[in-house]
């Protein structure tokens, strides 16, 4: 469904700007993305970070050798700064957020397409420190232990949404939110969600 109204979105966006952006592919998981990738040989990828096996570095490492000239523009609901620098670390040319409008999306492919780098305003300043050395860049072992979901999970806790609202963003169930919750606070060896929240806002994670 989100593919769907991404398709839709740009097409209406293109038009409206005189811009010719032609759909040549899609997939739902990592092997199929880099098949697809190698066989159409597009110009600029939008590439969901969190593609179910293997995420959104899998594709970039996999593909970038095969088909040199595409140029990548990570598409997530994620805006995690450990996200973001992985997958420009691993070789994409921006970064934008699934709230991002069907014009903003057609500008960015266009710009990525030119040879431009293109991320969401909130998001430049971790591509900055991610290279320039900065707070951004530096591991953190006890984030390093969550799955990239688990972190999502994380995010939208912290920010005080409720189990449902967290399984309505991610497309998940409610016992897979709670499932998430209690792995992340066994892991983190934290008590309960307040202690999670401010775990995350020390982190600027929230």
């Amino acid at each position: 469904m989100f593919r769907a109204g991404v398709r839709t979105e740009l097409r209406h966006a293109a038009e409206a700007a005189g811009l010719s952006i032609d759909i040549v592919g899609e997939a739902d998981d990592t092997e199929r993305a880099v098949a697809v990738i190698a066989a159409a040989r597009p110009q600029v990828v939008l590439l969901d970070v969190h593609l179910p096996g293997g995420g959104g570095v899998a594709v970039l490492e996999r593909s970038l050798p095969v088909v040199p000239e595409a140029r990548f523009l990570a598409l997530s609901v994620s805006d995690a700064a450990e996200d973001v620098i992985a997958v420009i670390r691993a070789g994409a040319r921006g970064y934008v957020t699934k709230s991002i409008s069907g014009a903003e999306l057609a500008d960015a492919v266009r710009r990525v397409a030119e040879g431009d780098a293109f991320f969401s305003p909130r998001l430049a300043g971790f591509v900055l420190d991610a290279f320039s050395g900065g707070g951004a860049a530096t591991r953190d072992e006890e984030l390093d232990r969550l799955t990239p979901r688990e972190r999502e999970v994380l995010r939208f806790i912290a920010r005080g949404y409720a189990y449902k609202e967290v399984a309505r963003e991610l497309v998940i169930s409610i016992k897979t939110v709670e499932t998430h919750v209690s792995s992340v606070l066994r892991k983190l060896q934290l008590s309960n969600r307040r202690e999670l929240s401010r775990w995350a806002s020390d982190r600027r994670l929230a």
